[in-house]
């Protein structure tokens, strides 16, 4: 049995099944997504979701769901599932799932009295195509199997109507056949591997009920459009490949595409494989370069969070090139912005805190390669944004006292923490905040590192005297005797105890003393550590709101006061190990544990984005995201150096 197996009785129990989800991408931001018994809860789920950027650059579903129907005898045995408003379902075919598996590729087995098929999914590598192998394993009688396939046509943000402007007609391809519902989209090609009978009968399926945008506080009903159903007979030990793309291909190619793409697959045999699998979901690669994926199924390349990620899903992943071509492209948009120009397609580039993990990235990047390959590839970029930072020129960061750094988060979020209501920050984090200035003063003796290495002996100096002094005004504005203010501005000292504070500890540079990073430490132990990594509040907060749930501004006012967000567990372990060393693996090790349960959880193989802050941590937001991945990788891989000693 496979690391990653759910049986019958987990799959045709829909309260547990809905709850799981599967996800495959082409690593060019298309991808493929549903839960495990096929059935879509999200406006997001899709056979087919493609990136239009000629449309508006956002995903779009072109093709929703695709119906299976066995056929003997001339009874009919539907294997699809769709739940219609007031939580109706139909057909039921996840009675006729006996396994779902998900080791290298996903695999659902059917069983419908004598018939047993198999199904198997996978996207083809940069291109928008997803490739689906149905094989019949056994049969007792002549078998014919028919695909209904349910367009939408329409972003992923919204929801497809029943209309009389959709074009229902179809043209004929090679073994398919081709739709096109509205003229500003790409012709849908729908081909299968032998030939097919099409019958055209445009038909619009009412009132599809999706769960999860209903507990969002979203529009959740939709209609799509069933333009009609192919057909075909299919023998015991036949595969069938079914294709949907946004170009015609040639059904002989399927099968060599097919076994071309099965051969790069790594199996998901623990946690680790899993993620670094995982890792290979949030590349995208563009015309003009390479970029991150800050998660799916909704957000784009955020430079935040491309920076934070970068580490953990390349180079604890051994996958230094993939590092290196998008920290390349990053390099290029950054320097873009430090000549006053807009970033091409990274996000937040100008946010306060961006440039300096794009610092402590390249800084991570040293110490997985060397000084001088990092100082050779990277070293004039990070002397370049530190400059840019220290000589006033950010639009949203200011020298100020000491050295520090000074930001406005009054009307606009400055740090990660960015949750709006009414325009404005839920949670103003303003002044001199904590992490930022953690984040410069290791950026700035790093730079010193840098320019040493680089013989700019002044430039080394200058930098190396601002860190003094930033490190002095540090713990002046910050230390309150037990731990670090979230933030200070003017006589405002935040008190909160947040996990922004553990950054000061687990920076390659701290400012701080080894007596004060464990007072800091401790804190974050005593009220922020959970077996899902760190809540973004202290329960004794009277701002504590440990429950992602309800409509879209209870969820907003929630989201980093209470909940936790996995992606900071590699700094507090980082921290951790570093106060306490050996003796702290362990403890570290038992941290993690409570990520292992998540694999099955809810996106299979993957980490959500957050988890309530009390018990039982259920995820939410985006099923899959970048950082959560990230900092676990990073955690594993931290653990592994300590155990080994390198």
């Amino acid at each position: 049995m496979s690391y990653l197996n759910f049986d019958k009785d987990a799959l045709t129990n829909l309260e547990k099944s809905l709850t799981k989800e599967m996800l495959r991408t082409n690593r060019s931001g298309a991808y493929n997504s549903s839960t495990i018994v096929d059935c879509n809860t999200r406006k997001y789920h899709g056979q087919l979701v493609v990136p239009l950027p000629d449309v508006d650059g956002n995903n779009h579903v072109l093709l929703s769901s695709l119906d299976e129907t066995i056929i003997q005898h001339n009874a009919e045995f539907n294997l699809g599932l769709h739940q219609y408003q007031g939580r109706q379902f139909s057909p039921n075919g996840h009675k006729y799932i006996r396994e779902f598996s998900c080791e290298l590729i996903s695999k659902t087995i059917y069983r419908v009295g004598g018939v047993i098929i198999s199904k198997e999914r996978m996207m083809v590598s940069f291109e928008p195509r997803t490739i689906t192998k149905y094989t019949l394993i056994d049969a007792h009688s002549p078998t014919i199997i028919r695909f209904k396939p349910y367009l939408a046509f329409r972003s992923v943000h919204s929801l497809s109507k029943e209309n009389a402007n959709a074009d229902t007609s179809f043209r004929a391809v090679k073994n398919g056949a081709a739709f096109k519902m509205y003229p500003q989209y790409p012709d849908l090609y729908l081909q299968f591997s032998k030939k097919a009978e099409y019958v055209h009968n445009p038909y619009w399926y009412k009132n599809l009920e999706y769960e999860k945008e209903k507990e969002r506080g979203y529009d959740y009903l939709e209609d799509l459009l069933v333009p009609g159903y192919f057909e075909m007979p299919i023998k015991k030990g036949e595969s069938v490949y079914f294709t949907a793309g946004v170009d015609e291909i040639s059904p002989t190619k399927l099968k060599t595409i097919w076994e071309e793409e099965l051969a790069k697959r790594n199996p998901r045999t623990d946690m680790f494989n899993c993620l670094k699998n995982a890792s290979l979901q949030f590349f995208r690669k563009e015309k003009d370069g390479d970029y991150l994926l800050a998660g799916y199924p909704w957000f784009g390349t955020i430079a935040r969070y491309e920076f934070i990620s970068l580490p953990g899903l390349c180079l604890c992943g051994e996958r230094r090139q993939m590092f290196e071509s998008i920290a390349d492209t990053a390099k290029v948009e950054i320097s873009r912005l430090l000549d006053g120009g807009a970033p091409l397609h990274i996000e937040g580039l100008d946010d306060p805190d961006a440039l300096l993990w794009y610092v402590w990235a390249v800084q991570q990047y040293g110490l997985y390669t060397s000084k001088a390959d990092m100082s050779g590839r990277y070293g004039q970029s990070v002397l370049d944004v530190v400059d840019y930072v220290r000589n006033g020129l950010h639009p949203r960061v200011k020298p100020a006292e000491k050295g520090l750094l000074y930001v406005d988060g009054r009307s606009v979020p400055a740090t990660w923490m960015n949750a709006v209501e009414d325009g404005r920050p839920i949670t103003p984090r303003t002044g001199y905040v904590v992490e930022i200035n953690a984040l410069w003063y290791n950026a700035l003796r790093f730079a010193a590192e840098v320019a040493e290495s680089m013989n700019d002996a002044n430039f080394a100096h200058s930098v190396s005297r601002l860190a003094d002094e930033v490190q002095e005004s540090f713990v002046d504005k910050f230390w309150n005797g037990y731990y670090l203010y979230d933030y200070v501005d003017g006589y405002e000292k935040n008190v909160e105890v947040r996990p922004n504070m553990i950054f000061a500890v687990s920076m390659p540079y701290s400012a701080l003393d080894r007596k004060q990073q464990k007072s800091v430490l401790d804190i974050c132990t005593r009220e922020l550590l959970t077996n899902k990594g760190l809540r973004s509040l202290s329960p004794k907060s009277g701002q504590y709101r440990p429950n992602y749930v309800g409509g879209m501004k209870e969820r907003n006012r929630n989201y980093h006061n209470g909940p936790v967000w996995p992606w900071i567990t590699a700094a507090y372990a980082e921290a951790y190990l570093r106060i306490h060393k050996l003796s702290g693996i362990s403890f570290i090790e038992r941290v993690t544990i409570g990520m292992e349960a998540e694999m099955k959880k809810l996106c299979v193989s993957t980490l959500s984005e957050l988890y309530d802050g009390n018990p039982p941590f259920k995820g939410h937001g985006a099923m899959s995201f970048a950082a959560s991945v990230a900092g676990t990788l990073r955690t594993l891989d931290l653990l592994k150096k300590y155990k080994t000693g390198n």
